[in-house]
């Protein structure tokens, strides 16, 4: 099928490669559907809506960046993602990309869970943890914070 996105233009996407997220996503609850479309070049990818062209959110691994990120979830989101094994599932984590790239951030307290082997997805709102949703995915410059 034939869809129109936000960076790519209109783009055929197979039914396979379409994530269905039941409960929508968080401020977003009537889109269901979407599709990950790489950004060419980049560890980055793009979790493009399949019903508004306009919505597509920045994403990648948060493994790429925070090697320590880690999470428990609980026993309801396993069984709604179909309870998947560990090597079933996909993290990411929605970037906010700033024109400054090092103030670039990733929200590391509601990650997206995707099932591979269903493609069955949810974002989880994760809580009682040390994550927010804006940590800094890349160091910063040596000479921040220095007058020259």
């Amino acid at each position: 099928m034939k869809i129109l996105t936000k960076y790519h233009g209109e783009i055929e996407v197979q039914p396979q490669d379409v994530l269905t997220f039941d409960h929508g996503i968080p401020g977003f609850l009537e889109e269901k559907q979407f599709t990950l479309l790489p950004l060419p070049e980049t560890a980055f990818h793009i979790l493009q809506s399949m019903k508004t062209p306009e919505l597509g959110f920045v994403v990648a691994s948060p493994f790429t960046f925070f090697k320590d990120y880690d999470f428990t979830l609980d026993t309801t989101t396993v069984e709604q993602l179909g309870s998947p094994s560990e090597e079933e599932v996909q993290v990411l984590s929605i970037l906010t990309i700033k024109e400054l790239l090092h103030e670039s951030t990733a929200n590391l307290q509601a990650p997206i869970i995707i099932n591979l082997a269903t493609n069955k997805a949810k974002q989880v709102i994760l809580n009682n943890t040390e994550y927010k949703p804006k940590h800094t995915i890349f160091a910063q410059p040596e000479h921040a914070g220095q007058k020259g």
